[in-house]
């Protein structure tokens, strides 16, 4: 498993800086402007442009020919929009700083899905591959979890400033250690067609590649529509944790129900998140399941201490539901979309936590405990969710399908670690990582 470990690191640091944002651009503006609103209206630009990106994100990232180029000038683009923030935001024209956040939040879906989408072509399939995608989703909860208290320590001892530069630094690293990893061969070109886009044996990427492949097969079907529905809730949570310690005495306590829930979302990524003895759509259900239900047992806590064991317990179980995505993602997702499906499955749960966030704010008046019941039942309604729209039976990997089928005529294929390619009798074959 070459270059693994480098990639958890790229990915640690990357999603690190991506985390941190959504405290430090509000903290800045504060500081700057003394308006927290000004803050929240850069982060909507720096969000919004999530689900409309990935899949352009992802047709470029399929259809490039230096891939690793195109993953590290992603990267280098998310930075320099995070060190452009640093030094802009409350001082130059704020359709300036919002365009540079846009411009920022464009590159985002290849920091969250574009990067899960590489570990298909660094570790070969089986539970490797699977206990590889539990490390990978253990980088997004150990992110959750340092970087928010990283940026209020900087900002605490000096100026959000310098805990903006922090970011920066964090995302230039990604980008330093993403552009040592081993990148799959580009589609291979014949000699009158070099230079004008893949063979005419290459697999050609559509734009709507991903999305008709999340449309088509059922097991992403599933839990996209699923986990997109579950995110409006868990968007809506860090508000709802805020006015649920307010209402339990200890107006400073949300910090503490969103930091138990996630260290327990990193225990649990690191603990059940590793089970491969379970199908994936099966541990997708029980982790949305058993998060509602650990969530309504915090809507009726009568402390914060109690409603913090209740949150952690919501965390352990929320954990592998990331991990238990990625795999149903690197499954089944045809070779050819395989990108575009990881980050538009990112972009879909970054918009849906969005508009759970605006909807907790309009919602702000109604009493905490039935807001926290609310998010409860959004995730039990998408355990159900997934449920009816599973296939029944034993689930069939996207080799199987008729978007990923080869010729009859193939044989077993040969796949090189190092560059993740697979051949057979009919030809090289793309792998699924651009």
């Amino acid at each position: 498993m070459p270059g693994l470990g480098r990639y958890l690191a790229a990915a640690l640091a990357a999603r690190f800086a991506s985390e941190g944002m959504s405290m430090a651009v509000v903290l800045l503006a504060l500081q700057r402007t003394g308006s927290a609103a000004h803050g929240a209206f850069v982060l909507t630009a720096w969000l919004a442009p999530h689900v409309l990106a990935a899949p352009l994100a992802g047709t470029a990232a399929a259809r490039s020919r230096r891939p690793r180029l195109f993953h590290v000038g992603a990267l280098a683009g998310f930075t320099t929009a995070v060190a452009a923030l640093a030094f802009l935001l409350g001082r130059a024209p704020t359709p300036v700083v919002l365009a540079v956040a846009v411009l920022g939040g464009s590159c985002g879906p290849m920091v969250t899905g574009g990067l899960s989408s590489l570990v298909t072509g660094l570790v070969p399939a089986g539970p490797a591959r699977d206990r590889a995608y539990g490390w990978d989703a253990s980088t997004y909860n150990g992110a959750a979890v340092t970087a928010p208290a990283a940026v209020s320590l900087v900002a605490a001892f000096g100026s959000a400033g310098p805990a903006m530069a922090l970011l920066a630094a964090s995302g230039a690293l990604a980008a330093a250690l993403a552009a040592t990893l081993p990148y799959p061969k580009p589609p291979a070109t014949s000699g009158a067609n070099s230079g004008l886009g893949p063979s005419r044996g290459a697999p050609r990427v559509r734009l709507g590649s991903g999305l008709a492949a999340l449309w088509r097969i059922r097991e992403l079907r599933a839990v996209t529509s699923a986990t997109t529905l579950a995110f409006v809730g868990i968007g809506a949570l860090t508000t709802t944790a805020v006015l649920l310690a307010t209402a339990l005495g200890s107006p400073g306590g949300g910090g503490v129900l969103m930091t138990a829930f996630a260290l327990g979302a990193l225990t649990g990524s690191l603990t059940l998140g590793r089970i491969t003895s379970v199908p994936p759509g099966r541990l997708a259900r029980w982790a949305m399941a058993a998060t509602g239900v650990a969530l309504t047992a915090a809507a009726f806590t009568p402390s914060v201490p109690l409603a913090a064991a209740a949150f952690a317990a919501a965390g352990v179980c929320d954990g592998p539901l990331l991990t238990a995505t990625l795999r149903i993602r690197s499954e089944f997702a045809p070779e050819e979309a395989r990108t575009q499906v990881f980050t538009l499955g990112a972009g879909l749960k970054v918009t849906a936590a969005s508009a759970g966030a605006a909807l907790v704010g309009l919602a702000a008046g109604v009493a905490p405990w039935v807001l926290v019941l609310a998010i409860a039942v959004l995730q039990l309604a998408a355990a159900l969710l997934h449920t009816a729209l599973a296939p029944r039976g034993p689930a069939r990997g996207a080799a199987s399908g008729p978007s990923a089928a080869v010729p009859s005529t193939a044989v077993p294929s040969a796949r090189d670690p190092r560059e993740g390619s697979a051949t057979t009798a009919s030809g090289p074959r793309t792998p699924g990582a651009p």
